[in-house]
């Protein structure tokens, strides 16, 4: 059975002890790091990827596999992946991922007019993005 992290017509929001108050873009390194390549993958091509596509294509590009290898994507997802709410751009950077009722993915900086709106839209499912630590 396949499993998925793909969310619809939903907003998770940055996590309660992410530490910006704005949209912060990961640093960029030689080896780039789960957070830097989930940024590059939604903020170049917004609502072009479902959570799914950004998960494997990060996983494909950091361990050098095709990301268009059917065969190693169905291998990925045969057991659970962690979803959006774990990255770094939600816990960390102040991100909000916006999915569409298709499930494709957008961001938006957590001190945009848009992230307000999304964040306020009673249309959409609320979820937070994962602590990075645990509550005291």
């Amino acid at each position: 059975m396949a499993h998925t992290t793909n969310y619809t017509s939903t907003f998770i929001e940055v996590s309660d002890d992410c530490s910006v108050e704005y949209g912060v873009e990961p640093p960029i390194a030689e080896n780039l790091s789960i957070a830097a390549l989930h940024y590059r993958l939604i903020i170049d091509e917004p609502y072009q990827r479902t959570s799914d596509d950004v998960l494997f294509e990060t996983f494909a590009l950091r361990k050098g596999i095709d990301p268009a290898d059917t065969a190693a994507r169905e291998e990925f997802f045969s057991k659970g992946q962690a979803c959006l709410r774990s990255s770094p751009l939600s816990k960390r950077y102040g991100w909000g991922t916006h999915h569409d009722a298709e499930g494709r993915v957008a961001m938006y900086p957590r001190d945009s007019a848009e992230y307000a709106a999304f964040a306020a839209d009673p249309a959409l499912a609320h979820t937070k993005a994962m602590r990075s630590s645990r509550a005291a």
